[in-house]
């Protein structure tokens, strides 16, 4: 594979981190120049990130390597094709998120502390993702979270705090889970590099084994993963609605990035399957799967039954790549970016639902959608395509994810993919169901139509939806073949 070393990664991850300092000293000046602010420095990482693509395409792989900070691992940024895809997804997603947040934070309040928190969430997640060895990664991916903290507990909330306070504690032993992880690589392999061919392990033992744990441990918490999800439904529901959409939109897939990277570069996917321990990843992942789906049922506060289907499709995530083929892969990288342009759009929309009418009861939102016809509309094209309804994106990633299983000789897996999708349209179903036909006749009058927020919230939203029926609609062009490309990668496949 060849490899280009240029300063891209570094720019994209390190400008939205370095950009929060000059914002402290901005917002206390304007809070109008502080918001035009947040969302340049959005803007710019976005650009950044997408000025990749000519360089890997033609070159696979860019990074470069700073071997003198923080010996003995050093510090090395790289980006290849899985890369560039979550960056970039991540970024687009965070810069509709922020401009989403002028409107809506407008009436939470603490705006200069959420907008440099924000910003250094962001740099911690493109840190994870375009970092090049794992003691990179997990400096990245522990910023991230400590920042993540601060969204969570926004409100001050008694609720905010105590969940604040899980989510810290199960942070901390996720972080030094993946530290003990990350030293015995170390001690086996001389390297933490994340590359193509670089196993850090080659053989199974003891060493090998307690490795495996910690980093399943370290990224399964932040994934969401049960037994390790305990800290989600409390999280997600109390922080601000846009900060949510990017924890359960975002920010689980570094969990799952950091699960990919164990999987087919620390270890390779022939090493996993000789030791037998993809089987705890797919019965982990048929737990989660069927746990997220069925408690999302029984939940009756909007955001918290958002919160718990994350769950059942981080399950999804973690049983694709654990079917170790290409095609089992390739549909968790593109559900990966399915998910978050669905989860996004549901979140928001929850949010302005929340924001219009200060409710949060799903009961309580009956005929809601003649008040807000955009947001009800937009939310029920993001929860058709968790359904996996067509022609929407998450159908394409369901379909490859079943192609997956039947080509790994599991199709119980098939079966259970097609229950979970039941169990979504029970539980989104009678929200729709519900905002159009939950009042008599004479009280459906439709508002307005783009009257019912102000552009800087709905137009977010309307891009996140059409995003879900584009890339159903017209997979092929970019992220799915972007996710084959990185599955073949990852595999060793060469094509």
């Amino acid at each position: 594979m060849k490899e280009f070393y240029n300063y891209l990664p570094v720019l994209a991850t390190c400008f939205p981190i370095l950009a929060t300092l000059p914002l402290f000293f901005i917002q206390r000046s304007s809070a109008k120049l502080r918001d035009i602010a947040a969302l340049v420095i959005a803007g710019i990482t976005l650009a950044l990130v997408g000025s990749m693509y000519p360089f890997i395409k033609s070159l696979g792989t860019i990074g470069v390597s700073f071997s003198g900070i923080l010996p003995p691992f050093g510090i090395s940024f790289r980006a290849d094709v899985l890369s560039f895809m979550l960056a970039l997804i991540a970024s687009a997603v965070w810069l509709l998120a922020t401009i989403y947040s002028k409107e809506y934070m407008a009436h939470e309040g603490r705006l200069n502390r959420y907008y440099p928190f924000l910003l250094l969430s962001l740099g911690g997640c493109l840190g994870v993702f375009l970092t090049g060895d794992l003691f990179s990664l997990f400096v990245f991916f522990e910023l991230m979270s400590l920042a993540a903290y601060v969204l969570i507990v926004h409100e001050e909330s008694p609720l905010a705090m105590a969940a604040g306070y899980k989510y810290l504690i199960l942070t901390l032993i996720g972080g030094l889970a993946l530290f003990f992880g990350i030293v015995i690589a170390f001690e086996v392999a001389g390297n933490v590099q994340i590359g193509p061919g670089n196993y850090l392990f080659t053989e199974v033992n003891r060493l090998s084994f307690m490795a495996f744990i910690s980093f399943l441990v370290g990224f399964g918490i932040k994934m969401g993963i049960f037994p390790m999800h305990v800290w989600l439904p409390d999280a997600h529901p109390v922080a601000p609605s846009p900060a949510s959409a990017l924890l359960s939109g975002i920010m689980l897939k570094t969990g799952a990035y950091g699960l990919i990277r164990m999987v087919y570069n620390v270890y390779g996917p022939d090493l996993i399957a000789q030791a037998g321990w993809d089987k705890i990843l797919l019965v982990l992942a048929g737990i989660t799967i069927f746990l997220g789906s069925a408690v999302a049922i029984a939940q009756t506060d909007i955001k918290r039954r958002l919160a718990y289907s994350s769950i059942g499709q981080m399950g999804y995530v973690l049983l694709g790549l654990s079917l170790l083929n290409v095609n089992g892969l390739t549909g968790t990288i593109f559900h990966i970016f399915s998910h978050a342009l669905m989860k996004s759009t549901l979140f928001l929309c929850a949010g302005a639902m929340i924001y219009k009418t200060g409710k949060r009861q799903i009961r309580e939102f009956a005929g809601i959608g003649f008040q807000m016809p955009i947001t009800i509309g937009c939310f029920t094209v993001a929860a058709l395509a968790m359904i996996g309804i067509p022609p929407f994106n998450g159908f394409i990633s369901k379909l490859v994810l079943s192609i997956g299983a039947l080509d790994a000789g599991k199709p119980g897996f098939v079966f259970l993919l097609v229950l979970s999708s039941l169990m979504n349209g029970i539980y989104y179903l009678p929200i729709i169901i519900n905002a159009f036909l939950g009042v008599e006749k004479e009280k459906r009058v439709w508002a307005k139509p783009f009257t019912e927020l102000k552009a800087g919230m709905w137009v977010p939203i309307v891009l996140l939806a059409l995003g879900c029926l584009i890339f159903g609609l017209f997979p092929i062009n970019y992220p799915l073949a972007w996710a084959e490309s990185a599955a073949n990668l990852l595999m060793g496949v060469v094509k």
